[in-house]
């Protein structure tokens, strides 16, 4: 049985962990490099998974030579993405997980690189699942000064929690949100995109194919009688 941390205090990123918000993204930004001739495929995307929309833009612009610039990029597209995130559904074993926690009394919370505006969006449908987090971190929090894969988020939401950060588990579904957590001096559970290799998750505690696989008595956390079902 691995060795893991004693866990008090859970934390999630948003996209591509508990709303499926990747697959409209990659549809969004491929629309947009075909404006301008070019092709925006997986290996884009992985790069700028779990970053800040600004940070995102830098590297996709950079990446395809688009004759824009970040604030340009995001000023196009946001008003076709904001029209699609409403239809955001939970990922696999999401709600029921968070919901497992929420009834053992286990403290949760949310650091996500978004920002209030498509936040507001993604969640649109999803007020009362929001009632579960005891804490809310946005990309656009005055008090991050670097967003992931900078530690800010996660020490903030660990503060703002009254948790000791060696004892919180995060779970992130990219690179940059793993790196982040590990500076942060935290665990973490990756759950990877299925086109993703899993070999370059090796900072990651944990790896998983999904939520539903997550085993919480593993981490000292209420034990999940009949397993998380999707």
């Amino acid at each position: 049985m691995p060795n893991f941390k004693k866990i008090t205090h859970v934390i999630y990123d948003l996209d591509g962990l508990l709303l499926d918000t990747e697959s409209i993204h990659a549809q969004v930004n491929q629309m947009m490099a075909k404006r301008y001739g070019k092709c925006f495929d997986t290996s884009i995307q992985l790069k700028i998974m779990g970053r800040n929309s600004l940070d995102s833009a830098r590297i996709l612009i950079e990446l395809l030579e688009l004759p824009l610039t970040p604030q340009a990029y995001l000023a196009e597209r946001n008003p076709i993405i904001y029209e699609l995130f409403p239809a955001a559904q939970p990922l696999p074993g999401a709600m029921q997980l968070t919901q497992h926690l929420y009834q053992h009394g286990t403290p949760q919370a949310i650091a996500t690189s978004t920002s209030q505006i498509p936040f507001s969006r993604k969640t649109t449908h999803h007020q009362d699942w929001l009632k579960l987090f005891d804490c809310i971190v946005l990309g656009d929090d005055p008090a991050i000064q670097a967003g992931k894969p900078a530690p800010d988020s996660f020490l903030i939401t660990a503060e703002r929690l009254g948790a000791d950060p060696a004892h919180c588990l995060v779970f992130e579904d990219s690179l940059a949100g793993v790196a982040a957590a590990k500076r942060a001096g935290m665990s973490v559970v990756a759950v990877p995109p299925p086109e993703m290799v899993r070999s370059l998750y090796q900072e990651a505690d944990q790896i998983l194919n999904s939520l539903l696989d997550f085993k919480p008595h593993l981490w000292q956390l209420p034990t999940l009688s009949a397993g998380v079902q999707g």
